[in-house]
């Protein structure tokens, strides 16, 4: 996996000086015997950015020693990076710098820079994973959804109010319709705006329970299908939702590098098995959709 992220690192370079030519993750992943969908979540997750961002913020970088030199005029410079206009450009070049290449070329700044990202192997896995592996036929999620920006770190509010907009009784109604693994409550999430999206961008929040996918659907709820395959899951215990997502993070620094398994479309779930009343602590099971790598 490191020596794959390193290859998509100088795909990226490499398309810096051909900015016409296509990022072709999924070809280089397939060179390596992944998919392009495992190899941008891996590096989502391990670089901290998402992979267009990054590739974005790295041309934007090299544009920018163009921009101060002054040789070339703006729209020459633009074009050289792929941009069919100066406001193309300048709107890109903003978007990561803070301020235009026309302000840039007469002030000398302000620049923030991307440096080329190398992965190196370090040693991690110092605590052992509870994680076990199942095999699942196709199911249902059922509930109430509702689209939702994307938070890396703490607790949602967004999702917060989702569910604090649901009466009592409601929750109990959802737990009573639950007639299959994974069982009870689920905080499910879906439909994310691709394998290496930013924080910010919106995915679908789903507060249900999982039922047969034949089972039948209230029409004032809200269905996933969920199709049959194979599911890594991942227990955790401790304060909440910290544990929780150093968890998350643990799969892609430790477990996925270290076992025969790569995610493969689909729902990420939370089942949460117990918890204190003010949810300060919780133990919860995290369901990934893996296939063999």
């Amino acid at each position: 996996m490191i020596s794959a992220l390193n290859r998509l690192v100088d795909l990226v370079e490499a398309q810096l000086a051909d900015p016409f030519g296509e990022l072709d993750v999924d070809g280089l992943a397939t060179e390596l015997g992944t998919t392009g969908y495992h190899l941008r979540r891996m590096f989502s997750s391990l670089a901290g950015l998402p992979l267009t961002q990054y590739a974005r913020r790295r041309r934007m970088t090299v544009a920018a020693a163009d921009v101060v030199r002054g040789d070339d005029d703006l729209l020459s410079i633009a074009v050289r990076y792929g941009y069919g206009s100066t406001e193309a450009f300048g709107r890109a070049f903003r978007a990561v710098h803070g301020a235009g290449p026309g302000e840039v070329r007469r002030d000398g700044g302000p620049l923030r820079s991307q440096p080329q990202l190398r992965f190196r192997l370090t040693v991690e896995g110092n605590i052992p994973m509870d994680t076990r592996l199942t095999e699942r036929p196709a199911f249902r999620l059922i509930g109430h959804a509702a689209r939702v920006p994307l938070i890396h770190q703490g607790v949602n509010p967004h999702i917060q109010q989702h569910i604090a907009a649901l009466p009592q009784e409601e929750h109990l109604r959802l737990k009573a319709l639950s007639a299959t693994e994974p069982a009870g409550l689920l905080q499910v999430s879906d439909d994310l705006d691709g394998p290496d999206a930013a924080e910010g961008s919106e995915l679908t929040y789903l507060h249900g329970v999982a039922v047969p996918s034949d089972a039948p659907v209230p029409d004032d709820l809200d269905a996933i299908e969920v199709a049959a395959g194979r599911w890594a899951i991942f227990r955790t215990a401790g304060p909440y939702p910290e544990a929780l997502q150093t968890a998350w993070a643990a799969t892609a620094t430790d477990w996925f590098p270290s076992n025969p398994w790569r995610l493969r479309p689909g729902p990420s779930i939370v089942a949460v098995l117990d918890r204190a009343a003010d949810f300060s602590t919780a133990t919860c099971e995290l369901w990934l959709p893996v296939e063999p790598a």
